[in-house]
């Protein structure tokens, strides 16, 4: 039996058989207590047992960490617990012996990062990847309840989507022993190939011909940055649709982000309420705002506006034509008390792809901004112009030819087509209140770490 049904209807007065690991185990002279947890639930059961037991001293023995199995009566706790069960037998599965690091105290996550194959056996980590595993089936319920279709973009691909150049390259060539520049012709690919960064291009084919696409996989950054937001691989939401413009674009952000919020808090209460308690005071109230909030809508320019009014000596003067930094997405966000989208942004600092505006300065591009996080998701109407985007990527040295398959889609039947890419595991980081993308990733790959 799992310990998940233990907690969903009443088994008092019923003999139950459980297998887990010990989290914790309490000794006394005749009796003692152990808290078993098996993975199915964030609450762990407590066992008693007593000298009664034919193996009392054996089972005194047992070390936290150690896998058992449990046959006995569920009965109500004298305690805080709703229940606990009595123990007729206990059989150890697996030993665990004093080395075992996970110990019932605190740890820092740090050192848990360093035992990442153990962590998840901790309360917080425990939480944290629930939340993950819910978070991404919301995800895709979301996008299924709305007729979008699952792509898989490519892993491996000769295109540079953002145009940033931080990619890491995938060879059979053995470069140590080359004194001259690669020949990639001589490659596997016949070309010089990189680890994806965006699946947004190829998604784009596909919403030509579906309507409503999305991906949600895995993609790679060569930079080497060691801040609590960047990893070298993570996860990404890219939905693309055809006759979709920006204000139906944000529309779909918001919608899918209220949804996959609500989804979390509903299903994950107890894992929310640890989190709450122990990792951000007030996590709840700011989701559940998130949930009952009106987005607000606002140009770049706008921003610029009320960021240069505003009373405030800023670490980074706010400039028309530039970025935003962290310090501005905080302040509009607590200005309108809620999300907000920015958008029609300077296209010197936006993607070749972004549909131009009329002014011919800005692009249809969005940010979504979040109180507390800042920058939260991404998107743009794409430039359907075939001419227009002819032009754009000509004034960026764009290789028009090494990209004719994306400049197909504006001479085969192009439309008004729109998307927005959202990291999942900046959305999880907004969600679980944990400051630290290493933490919100089973196996964080980071400059000098590939460990596990």
């Amino acid at each position: 039996m799992d310990i998940k049904e233990l907690f969903k209807e009443s088994y008092i007065g019923k003999d139950v058989t459980i297998c887990g690991w010990i989290k914790n185990h309490r000794k006394q002279a005749k009796f003692g207590f152990i808290d078993l947890f098996d993975g199915t639930y964030f609450k762990s059961v407590q066992i008693v047992y007593t000298d009664e037991n034919s193996n009392f001293e054996e089972i005194q023995k047992i070390l936290i960490g150690s896998s058992i199995e449990v046959t006995g009566k569920v009965v109500e706790s004298e305690g805080s617990q709703d229940f606990e069960i009595k123990a007729d037998k206990i059989t150890v599965l697996g030993e665990c012996d004093e080395t075992y690091p996970i110990q019932p105290k605190r740890h820092t996550r740090e050192f848990l990062r360093t035992i990442a194959h153990l962590r998840p056996r901790t309360n917080l980590f425990n939480a944290i990847f629930r939340i993950r595993s819910v978070t991404s089936f919301a995800i895709h319920e979301y996008f299924q309840n709305n007729g979008f279709i699952y792509f898989h973009a490519p892993i491996i691909t000769a295109s540079d989507c953002e145009g940033a150049g931080n990619m890491f390259q995938v060879t059979t060539l053995d470069l140590d022993k080359l004194n001259k520049k690669p020949d990639y012709k001589e490659d596997f690919f016949g070309k010089k190939s990189s680890l994806t960064v965006s699946g947004q291009l190829e998604a784009e084919t596909f919403a030509l011909a579906y309507k409503k696409v999305y991906t949600f996989g895995p993609t790679f950054r060569a930079e080497n940055s060691n801040t609590k937001t960047h990893a070298s691989e993570f996860w990404m939401i890219e939905p693309e649709m055809a006759f979709c413009d920006l204000d139906d674009d944000m529309k779909v952000m918001e919608e899918m982000l209220k949804y996959v919020v609500k989804a979390v808090l509903d299903r994950c209460p107890y894992e929310m309420q640890f989190l709450d308690n122990f990792v951000q005071k007030g996590l709840i109230q700011k989701l559940e705002n998130l949930i009952n909030s009106t987005f607000t809508k606002i140009t770049h320019k706008e921003v610029i506006d009320i960021l240069k009014k505003a009373d405030i000596k800023w670490e980074f003067n706010p400039e028309y034509g530039e970025d935003i930094a962290k310090e501005h997405e905080k302040y509009i966000t607590e200005y309108f008390n809620g999300p907000v989208f920015v958008f029609n942004w300077p296209k010197d600092i936006k993607a070749f792809y972004m549909k131009l505006n009329d002014d011919n300065k800005t692009v249809a591009a969005v940010d979504l901004l979040v109180p507390e996080a800042g920058e939260l998701i991404g998107g743009s109407q794409r430039e359907e112009n075939y001419d227009k985007l002819i032009k754009r990527m000509k004034e960026l040295n764009l290789n028009t030819e090494e990209m004719s398959w994306y400049l197909d889609l504006r001479k085969y039947g192009s439309v008004i087509h729109s998307g927005f890419g959202m990291g999942f595991e900046r959305l999880l980081i907004y969600l679980t209140g944990v400051d630290n993308i290493r933490d919100v990733i089973p196996y964080p790959r980071t400059p000098n770490n590939c460990d596990f």
